[in-house]
């Protein structure tokens, strides 16, 4: 595992070490204008099925635009066929001259999702145990989907101070609390005992499988010299998160994780207004010392936005130690005349690829032993074009027969 934490060190340090072109505005925005894209939640995704809600994206410039990077936020509710429910605001906001960067993730979810065991490969659904045993007795063969339903919180808040240039330095605190949980599958009256891979992780780690509580302060480090949150054009993003979960504090167990993300935006012709892009992102999610509750394990799709293994379900592969490597080419197609209107919407089209790999001890997965691509394609329709709020329409496939569509705010990253 070191020389995976190794390279993901390097990349996202990468920046001390690089120059980047001078990022400036040409636009006409005024400081503490907002800018209000609100739209119909409608769409598919594998996880949660048909959705339907309310959602929008907010920006505005929290100081002189020729100083200050745009604010986003995005915030939704929204209900799904699957009666699942999700409230969700999340945010970055730059304050005067970027000086400070404020950082939140707050979600609700009562919902239901399936899980599909522990690490990458074909073994990743075996039942984490020694020898497969409970109580002296084989367990049931189990659906490779297991189905879970649990309710959610998630209040996460960091603040950043800039200590120079595009380099910043901050705290955060992080609360992940998981309550009502449900096995479908699991059974312990039967004969064997249907023993989910939840509830095995549970009991072999000392965790109540009905509930979990993760609470943590975290120390980050980012480095961002992007022109924009919201769908950037240029430069380059860092962010090293390291955060310790304390029984002190309300976690269960005390341990504690690092967080290693990078990414690039290369600017194939930076005199157009609309241009084409070859972007790169890639994290890392690492437990370094203690344990932690099943649900909060390293997990496809658990970026903050979400948005993280196009082609798979969320949570579609789980475990101690995660990889995860993406590359998008974004094509400005050119202007579109919206019927009935005087609005010329610019829209684009995107190709991308995606690996992750994943690791668990208690089904012998090493990092990178077995690495899961993905890849597809999508639609691009920029609503609004000061802040470059675009929708965006993808569809991507992955192994095991997966896929999925997602329609959505904002570029994925």
């Amino acid at each position: 595992m070191k020389k995976y934490i190794l390279l993901l060190i390097f990349m996202a340090f990468y920046p001390l070490f690089a120059a980047d072109a001078n990022l400036t505005k040409k636009d006409t925005s005024k400081a503490y204008e907002l800018y209000l894209t609100p739209v119909p939640v409608i769409g598919v995704n594998p996880a949660f099925g048909f959705i339907y809600g309310v959602g929008a994206s907010a920006s505005m410039y929290m100081g002189d635009p020729k100083t200050t990077r745009i604010s986003n936020m995005l915030a939704g509710v929204a209900k799904t066929t699957n009666d699942q429910l999700i409230m969700t605001f999340k945010s970055t906001a730059y304050l005067h001259d970027d000086s400070w960067i404020l950082v939140g993730d707050w979600r609700y979810l009562d919902s239901s999702q399936p899980t599909y065991g522990l690490g990458t490969g074909p073994n990743s659904s075996k039942l984490a145990t020694d020898g497969s045993t409970y109580d002296d007795k084989i367990t049931g063969v189990m659906d490779p989907a297991q189905m879970m339903a649990f309710k959610y919180i998630r209040i996460y808040e960091t603040v950043l101070k800039r200590i120079k240039d595009n380099f910043y330095f901050g705290l955060g605190y992080h609360l992940d609390y998981y309550s009502d949980i449900k096995d479908n599958l699991l059974d312990l009256e039967s004969d064997p005992k249907v023993i989910t891979s939840h509830y095995g992780y549970s009991l072999n780690h000392g965790f109540d499988p009905t509930k979990s509580v993760l609470s943590g302060v975290s120390l980050d480090f980012m480095f961002d010299s992007r022109d924009s949150v919201i769908n950037p054009y240029r430069g380059r993003y860092a962010y090293v998160s390291f955060r310790y979960n304390a029984e002190l504090i309300g976690s269960d167990q005390d341990s504690s994780t690092l967080w290693l993300e990078y990414r690039d935006y290369i600017n194939f012709t930076p005199k157009k207004e609309y241009p084409n892009i070859l972007a790169f992102w890639a994290y890392g999610n690492f437990i370094t010392s203690g344990n932690v509750p099943y649900m909060d394990l390293g997990a496809t799709s658990y970026d903050q936005y979400a948005k993280s293994g196009r082609g798979y379900v969320q949570g579609r592969f789980r475990g101690e130690q995660s990889i995860y490597l993406e590359s998008e080419y974004r094509q400005h197609f050119g202007l579109w005349r919206v019927p009935f209107t005087t609005f010329d919407m610019p829209i684009g089209g995107v190709l991308f690829a995606n690996a992750q790999t994943i690791s668990s001890e208690g089904n012998d997965i090493a990092l990178g032993e077995y690495i899961e691509p993905g890849g597809g394609l999508g639609l691009r329709f920029m609503l609004q074009k000061k802040t470059r709020t675009n929708l965006t329409l993808d569809y991507g496939w992955g192994n095991y027969h997966s896929s999925g569509l997602y329609l959505r705010l904002n570029e994925t990253f």
